[in-house]
């Protein structure tokens, strides 16, 4: 693929991650106003939104074998189109059951229009010199979103004086997630790497292969910690800093607290664009396990940093920004990690596989958080856990061996 024609695939990449997970981190500015025209505790909107991530998870595997059956394009667009079937549902319900079926719909459609089909795609049209810095980009498209549309989310919600128009407005946002995949075809790349491979790998040798190294059982094992973190502060810390009170009033600008909780969000989007692009980067030149050792030990040192100071609006920008930093440069890293250990073949199902472990950390996150908050009346738990998973997620990592595998057998079967 020409240098042109790949970037064209990154931006796109990009912006289908910007809207598709831009729009669903908005989740969390609705979670006070729709619990309460539900009339219910906050445990029922998490766990609809954690039963999303979880199923994003499940399907997630599924979804990556389609990719490299059939090509990204086609798998991408149409997990587009369940998403936006389920923001349709979502902007429309009345009742808990409707919240669960769109939020059901919104996981089912991401899984196949987010992370691991997209990055899957920008590793197999990029240059092996040029990956690094096309996966950064790309992955920065989510914080994008998050930056650009959760703050808009709260702009429109307090400009509607309701949650509902605003969330038609996101899901009209959504319908060009649609069209954007076209330029995501990766099914040359797809088909020259089936030639080129040593032997033919079946799916079930590729998945043996996969379990039977440890290094890839610590990956999905520890992913499952940057789920947890990402599902609980992107759900929970809009409603965490209303609960505090705590607003802003800068040059004569008036931030209420809600709206300090969605630029808080925003801001973490904000630097987690250059952080994302930025521990990218530092993977071409380091060992990417190192640097997720490093980045979950930041993380719970982050934390404890913000629950032993005094709640204010300064502590609130500077946490989301050092948040933002390490927010998810552990996609671009763990991504690559496993296209280096395993290849490109069957690429995008072994990467769906370790998202199935962000995605159940998502749902223990996410649900975690309103159940908890519904029995203590706080999060103050959920703090010190999130603490204590990321110094064992840098654990986890360390051990891994970061080395390519070498399948002589597989060689030895390639015909003559």
């Amino acid at each position: 693929m020409s240098t042109r024609s790949y970037w064209t695939a990154v931006w796109c990449g990009f912006f289908v991650l910007t809207i598709g997970l831009g729009v669903r981190q908005s989740f969390g500015i609705f979670l006070k106003p729709i619990s309460a025209e539900l009339d219910v505790g906050r445990e029922l909107f998490s766990f609809g939104t954690a039963l999303s991530m979880l199923l994003m998870g499940v399907i997630a595997p599924f979804s990556g074998r389609l990719c490299d059956r059939f090509g990204s394009a086609p798998t991408i667009a149409a997990g587009g189109l369940v998403y936006v079937l389920g923001l349709v549902v979502t902007a429309a319900m009345h009742d808990g059951f409707m919240l669960i079926v769109g939020n059901i719909l919104v996981g089912i459609g991401l899984s196949a229009a987010s992370f691991g089909p997209i990055l899957g795609v920008i590793l197999r049209v990029a240059p092996p010199e040029k990956q690094a810095l096309a996966i950064g980009i790309c992955s920065a498209g989510s914080s994008f979103g998050q930056f650009f549309i959760v703050p808009l989310a709260a702009v429109l919600q307090n400009y509607f004086g309701d949650w509902r128009p605003a969330m038609w407005v996101l899901t009209f946002i959504a319908v060009s997630m649609l069209v954007l995949p076209i330029w995501l075809n990766d099914s040359k790349e797809i088909a020259a790497a089936r030639r080129t491979a040593s032997g033919r790998q079946t799916v079930g040798e590729a998945l043996a292969e996969a379990f039977g190294q440890r290094s890839y059982v610590l990956l999905v094992t520890g992913y499952f910690v940057c789920g947890f973190h990402v599902a609980f502060l992107g759900g929970h810390l809009p409603a965490y800093i209303s609960d505090k009170g705590v607003g802003l009033s800068l040059f004569g600008v008036q931030l209420s607290p809600a709206e300090l909780g969605g630029w808080a969000i925003g801001l973490v989007g904000l630097f987690n664009m250059a952080g994302a692009i930025i521990w990218s980067s530092l993977g071409a030149s380091y060992k990417r396990k190192n640097l997720l050792t490093l980045l979950y030990l930041l993380r719970s040192l982050t934390f404890l940093i913000f629950i032993m100071v005094p709640v204010s609006a300064a502590s609130v920008l500077l946490f989301s920004a050092a948040l933002g930093f390490l927010w998810l440069g552990t996609v671009p890293l763990t991504t690559a990690l496993v296209g280096y250990i395993f290849g490109p073949v069957h690429l995008t199902m072994l990467n769906g596989i370790v998202f199935f472990g962000h995605q159940v950390g998502s749902f223990f996150g996410g649900w975690g958080g309103g159940r908890l908050f519904d029995l203590q009346g706080n999060y103050d738990m959920m703090w010190w856990i999130s603490i204590a998973l990321g110094l064992i997620a840098a654990l986890m990592h360390w051990p891994i061996v970061e080395e390519r595998l070498s399948r002589p057998a597989l060689a030895a079967a390639q015909p003559a």
